[in-house]
């Protein structure tokens, strides 16, 4: 293994691809499905994939990833299953390529040179992906290193061999979303996203409860006051003045404004939807009357409806 690479390629690596290795590790570790070398894992404790994107001149953007079966003994991939997964990813992403693969480790293996062999007739020059899971969770750098194969004269006789590459993190603004979202709502005792978001809106109900307690005990004390039942007291209607002064007020009129936004833009989706509907249906229409009236023609009757 060399320490760096020569080939001048820039890579860019997306977030999502280390979301999809690390929920690929954690599944089938929590599956059980490591040593038995069932489902996508085996090898030891090590998981599979392949890593798509774009290459534009000498930029390679990689954008998302797929997994893979991979026999633990021989190191040789399920040529089927791998292909199936080419031709659906083929018909979601048309523009996206099989850049290289994917694995988890703490360091590339003898054995992963005939994994890297195996994908040179989708790929000449296939990258390496390789994610560490047991990486000190205090540390600052991703523990993601990007390998590429270069052919060096090693004691006369010619041998591929992985070589480090520099890369960047490219995020786009739904990447950025999705990341913010699973960091902040991911489940920590286990359960589904469900029962994360059931626990999250009965935290807010809380507080609101809450809230709308404390507002009532204020406004009771502050009636009694008015009545004379308790004594006036300036300093802590000072307080209650700055207190309802923080609370938000419904006839605002930044509330109306920003009110008004939020109800236009979820009535001009729900109206984008409507005419998308009605286009796609209008579509049909035109195309069962170009084809009603071209058997019609090809009989020698009306001319063609276009």
């Amino acid at each position: 293994m060399a320490s760096s690479s020569g080939s001048g390629l820039t890579f860019k690596l997306h977030p999502l691809v280390i979301v999809n290795i690390s929920d690929h590790h954690t599944r089938v570790k929590a599956q059980g499905l490591y040593h038995g070398g069932g489902g996508s894992g085996g090898a030891g404790g090590r998981v599979f994939g392949c890593v798509i994107g774009v290459q534009r001149g000498r930029t390679v953007e990689i954008f998302n990833s797929f997994e893979i079966l991979c026999d633990p003994e021989t190191h040789t991939l399920d040529r089927p299953f791998l292909e199936k997964k080419m031709e659906l990813y083929k018909k979601v992403f048309p523009n996206f390529y099989v850049l290289g693969w994917y694995s988890t480790g703490s360091d590339a293996q003898e054995s992963d040179m005939l994994i890297h062999r195996a994908l040179m007739d989708i790929n000449e020059s296939p990258v390496y992906v390789l994610l560490n899971p047991s990486t000190n969770p205090t540390r600052k750098d991703l523990p993601v290193t990007i390998y590429e194969s270069e052919l060096h004269v090693i004691d006369g006789i010619p041998q591929l061999i992985f070589v480090r590459s520099n890369y960047t993190i490219e995020t786009v603004e739904a990447e950025r979303i999705s990341v913010d979202h699973v960091a902040h709502l991911k489940p920590s005792d286990g359960g589904s996203a469900a029962t994360q978001l059931a626990a999250h809106l009965t935290g807010i109900h809380s507080a609101i409860k809450m809230l709308n307690s404390r507002v009532k005990i204020l406004h009771q004390y502050l009636v009694a006051m008015e009545r004379g039942d308790i004594p006036l007291d300036n300093s802590l209607l000072r307080q209650v003045s700055s207190l309802l002064r923080r609370l938000p007020t419904m006839e605002s009129e930044k509330f109306q404004d920003d009110f008004l936004m939020e109800f236009n833009d979820t009535l001009l989706i729900t109206y984008l939807a409507m005419f998308t509907n009605c286009s796609s249906t209008m579509n049909e229409l035109v195309d069962k009357f170009n084809t009603m009236y071209d058997r019609q023609t090809r009989r020698g009757g009306r001319m063609a409806f276009i």
